[in-house]
């Protein structure tokens, strides 16, 4: 017999690939924030873009998102080009994008009307409950406005919205950010366990400035140059194997790799402050 949640999920899309080629954007005209981008990514890959404030790593998953259009260049996903919003991609902003006026549920059972509009109330309620207790919560939660719920329960409720949608792209825009470090920890767990479990894997492009938050949950890192961004470095994460926190980063595979990743941006920085006489200035 199939769950609510089997049922709600027969007719989600398959994504097998998306493919970015020669990507450039810019807001002013003749002012690149992304530059000569190039990225072929699989289905079922967690995918962290890392690199510096403003180097345009929102930017990039608004362009996947659909919110705005490359000035030169294409994003496809299975070979057909992004031209909007599409319930194949979801997103969890780090203001967490919940409407304040409605409760946590009806917040994911707004997202879960708009994906399945043909399905009844008591069916949408039944698999909005469903999804908040696979992110921790109780029932109880259901009935709670945003401003009743602390920064990180209200990024649990966006989560379970997300996944709700069941959408086979998750793009995901510095969601921790602004949480505190337990908070922030037990979030990163939570993400890669419901990635890690879920099948078919969903396709994940998550935004953050934080290295080792990158190599915890990501499969692949690929870090961003400063502006105009370009991609200058692209590496897999090595399989942790079920590893706790502590015995990964103790890895010595995951320390060389996550000293490479330094190394990589802070000589970007040293070379952009070196081409545009910042050293010189400073000198003086």
């Amino acid at each position: 017999m199939n769950s609510d949640d089997d049922k709600f999920r027969e007719d989600a899309p398959v994504v097998q690939n998306i493919a970015v080629k020669d990507l450039s954007f810019a807001y002013v005209k003749d002012k690149l924030i992304l530059k000569d981008i190039d990225l072929s990514v699989a289905a079922g890959e967690f995918v962290c873009l890392l690199g510096q404030s403003g180097c345009g790593k929102s930017t990039f998953l608004r362009l996947l998102a659909g919110l705005e259009r490359p000035t030169r260049g294409e994003i496809s996903i299975d070979s057909r080009p992004i031209e909007g919003a599409g319930l194949d991609r979801g997103v969890v902003f780090q203001d967490y994008g919940l409407f304040p006026w409605m409760t946590a549920g009806e917040n994911v059972m707004l997202a879960l009307k708009q994906r399945f509009p043909g399905r009844s109330v008591d069916e949408l309620k039944s698999v909005a409950l469903e999804k908040l207790r696979g992110v921790g919560f109780d029932g109880a939660v259901f009935r709670k406005l945003p401003r009743e719920l602390s920064g990180g329960m209200q990024q649990r409720v966006a989560i379970a919205q997300a996944f709700a949608v069941d959408p086979p792209v998750l793009l995901m825009d510095e969601p921790f950010g602004a949480l505190d470090a337990v908070t922030r920890a037990m979030l990163q767990d939570l993400v890669s366990e419901l990635w890690a479990k879920h099948e078919p894997k969903k396709t994940v492009f998550f935004v953050t400035h934080d290295v080792d938050e990158a190599l915890l949950l990501g499969s692949r890192v690929v870090v961003l140059g400063q502006s105009p961004g370009g991609v200058i470095f692209d590496c897999r994460v090595p399989a942790a194997g079920g590893a706790s926190r502590s015995a990964r980063f103790e890895s010595t595979e995951f320390v060389r790799l996550r000293e490479t990743l330094i190394r990589h941006i802070n000589r970007d920085v040293a070379e952009r402050l070196s081409r545009d006489g910042l050293f010189a200035r400073g000198a003086k």
